[in-house]
């Protein structure tokens, strides 16, 4: 019985500390700083357009674009454009989000903290820093276990010498990733106006030679290699700074869109879009065309994409390992800043470290689709935060006149617009009959309708993201779309990591965690707050 008892004030004690929340940080807030302990923030609005394209154009650019119109042809602009009108949803979503919330650190997590529970911001915190395309001569090595295994040593390498200049500092780092952006987006900008003049228009018909379907396909594809500079919200100046945000991520979105819109026109007009290669399709087209330099030119691209794209993801996890740290969620040695770097070293170490052997072990490519699904679940559960915050009825617990709380109820709709999206993801994948869409769309539909009318909607300190709650529903609704049109071996395993993460939560985060700050301990919770201008000159 002893036994049975135990059990019990186990499994209670769990479902009380999962369901915890972060509270709203409130404007005026004292600053409560201990010496050394504090991050710097160093990245404007400019800085955030260098780290955007710098995260959104990587080697991707130069293969993604040729693989993918092998089967969209000519139409992968409309791809790009589609992958684009996704990617503002998510960033209009995070821009609010990262205005309400002037962190330093903690980005999907914190904000997951204080909209839903302590489990659901703990299962956000994956590891998403090795997603996107990494060329074959650094993904991959002897391989053996069927491909699960890659040993590579390249990769670890550069992991490691990147990690090096990150723990020296945001202003070090800043300056490589825009020595590294420019150069790229000028090779970029050459290769494009390079190819124009081989450009033969008649290679542009037919438009969309594999039907609409094909080209929704790519945008699925692309989606992913275009929305990473979402993560880097966390780290601005001035965060009361409205403008920083739109102007921040926008541009970084319009830019990234021209240039891959621009070097999809090129290539499908450079060469017959059946006739594209499949590991480097953009520098066979100008092999082709007799432009070994501008092949070459590709190469050195591809690296300082590969670069800027691996330093960005560096950056941003470190981050989340010092806000969980900081909550007591992980141990308190990853909650250490250096006092004169003020960079979190640990953080930073642990993640390179576990990057280069992961990197170094297994199939790079493999480990990005399982990193996918939890970038899909991650940017929808943003989405969710959006609308959650801006209820004015914050009580999840129930009256007298209600048998389900109006919070609980509004969760209930948000995840029947994800199971909706889900559907019609399988529906679309799979080409089953239309019936079945006609059933997944109106129901999450209905769902939004009644976030619409049965809700109050506040108005939100700082940027407001438009159109709540209708843009944020249907950006989960396209996130979980998307998320059904990843692979199934991608689901299991990101189903295994999130079990590994509830065990360590299980035992080891419920018991640390101090949502509150309320405690007398060395890491509060002030780091969510604005630091003051004496911090920061």
């Amino acid at each position: 019985m002893a036994g049975h008892g135990s059990k019990t004030s186990f499994f209670s004690g769990f479902c009380s500390s999962a369901l915890r929340r972060k509270s709203l940080p409130e404007a005026g807030d004292p600053l409560i700083s201990l010496y050394g302990e504090g991050l710097v923030r160093r990245l404007g609005a400019f800085e955030l357009v260098l780290l955007g394209i710098g995260a959104s154009i990587g080697a991707g650019i130069f293969v993604v674009t040729g693989t993918v119109a092998r089967d969209a042809g000519p139409g992968v602009t409309i791809s790009f454009i589609l992958a684009g009108a996704a990617c503002v949803l998510n960033a209009l979503c995070y821009a609010e989000l990262s205005s309400r919330f002037p962190a330093v650190v903690g980005g999907a997590y914190l904000y997951s903290y204080t909209a839903f529970n302590e489990l659901t911001a703990f299962l956000v915190f994956l590891f998403p820093f090795l997603k996107g395309h990494l060329p074959s001569w650094i993904g991959h090595g002897e391989e053996f276990f069927g491909g699960v295994l890659s040993i590579n040593i390249l990769a670890p390498i550069l992991l490691i010498g990147l990690t090096a200049i990150l723990c020296c500092g945001v202003r070090e780092s800043s300056a490589v990733n825009t020595f590294m952006t420019a150069t790229k987006v000028l090779i970029v900008i050459f290769v494009i106006i390079a190819g124009a003049f081989e450009v033969d228009v008649s290679n542009w018909s037919p438009f969309a030679p594999n039907g609409f379907k094909a080209v929704v396909t790519g945008a699925t594809v692309v989606f992913l290699h275009m929305l990473d500079l979402m993560l880097l919200l966390i780290q601005l100046r001035n965060p009361k700074d409205h403008r920083d945000l739109p102007i921040g991520i926008l541009v970084s979105l319009l830019i990234c869109a021209i240039l891959y819109i621009c070097v999809c026109l090129v290539i499908t007009g450079m060469v017959p879009y059946q006739l594209l290669g499949e590991d480097a399709p953009l520098a066979e087209a100008f092999t082709a065309k007799g432009l070994k330099f501008v092949s070459v030119l590709i190469s050195i691209g591809a690296v300082a994409g590969l670069t800027t794209t691996l330093l960005v993801g560096l950056y941003v996890q470190s981050r989340l390992y010092l806000g969980l740290g900081r909550d007591g969620l992980l141990p308190l040695i990853f909650a250490k800043v250096h006092p004169t770097r003020h960079t979190p070293i640990h953080s930073q170490v642990w993640v390179g470290l576990v990057a280069a052997i992961m990197s170094g072990l297994f199939n790079v490519h493999m480990l990005s689709h399982i990193l996918s699904v939890g970038s899909l679940t991650g940017y929808s559960v943003v989405s969710a935060c959006v609308i959650t915050l801006r209820w004015k009825d914050q009580k999840a617990s129930l009256d007298s006149t209600r048998c389900i709380s109006k919070w609980h109820e509004g969760v209930i709709c948000l995840l029947l617009v994800a199971c909706g999206g889900f559907a019609a993801g399988l529906c679309y994948r799979f080409s089953t009959s239309y019936i079945a869409l006609l059933v997944a769309i109106p129901i999450a539909v209905l769902a939004v309708a009644a976030l619409q009318v049965r809700h109050s909607y506040a108005d939100p300190p700082g940027f407001s993201c438009p159109g709540v709650p209708i843009l944020p529903a249907v950006s989960i609704f396209f996130n979980i779309f998307l998320f059904a049109q990843l692979h199934e071996e991608a689901w299991s395993r990101f189903i295994i990591l999130s079990i590994i993460a509830v065990g360590v939560y299980a035992f080891y985060g419920q018991f640390h965690a101090n949502p509150t700050g309320s405690e007398s301990r060395d890491y509060s919770d002030v780091y969510h707050r604005t630091p003051s201008e004496e911090f920061l000159s």
